[in-house]
């Protein structure tokens, strides 16, 4: 990983740990309106109008560094992978697999099993066991 890569991770992090958590207008008060984000455009809303006291609202100087934008943390470029045929096209040292959810405990075993051979990391190893064949 080069140090131009390194220093765009960390600067994200960084970021990150000051960014706020932007909130729907009114969402803490109302249970009927859920948290994730939409943006305000009621022609009083002091949200929309950034009044002091109201939460911030989504803008494009939170964002992070477009070289660090898309990867996973490692570095890595996140690959979805759904059977053996998906993981031979990925590129080890530079994109990493994570298996798809509706992926069976036999078939996810076997893509953990031929990932390591070729040295590409998963990101998501989890209920990965030995998958006894039924007698």
């Amino acid at each position: 990983m080069s140090e131009q890569l390194k220093e765009a991770l960390r600067k994200r992090k960084e970021i990150s740990s000051r960014r706020p958590k932007f909130l729907r207008q009114e969402s803490w008060r109302y249970v009927r309106i859920k948290e994730p984000w939409r943006k305000p455009k009621g022609i009083d809303s002091k949200m929309r109008k950034q009044k002091k006291g109201w939460p911030a609202i989504v803008k494009v100087g939170y964002r992070g560094p477009s070289d660090a934008r898309g990867l996973h943390p490692s570095g890595l470029e996140e690959r979805l992978v759904h059977n053996l045929r998906d993981l031979e096209t990925l590129v080890p040292g530079k994109e990493a697999a994570r298996i798809a959810s509706n992926v069976g405990a036999k078939k996810r075993a076997e893509i953990f099993r031929r990932a390591k051979e070729l040295g590409i990391r998963v990101l998501n190893p989890r209920r990965i066991g030995v998958v006894e064949p039924k007698k």
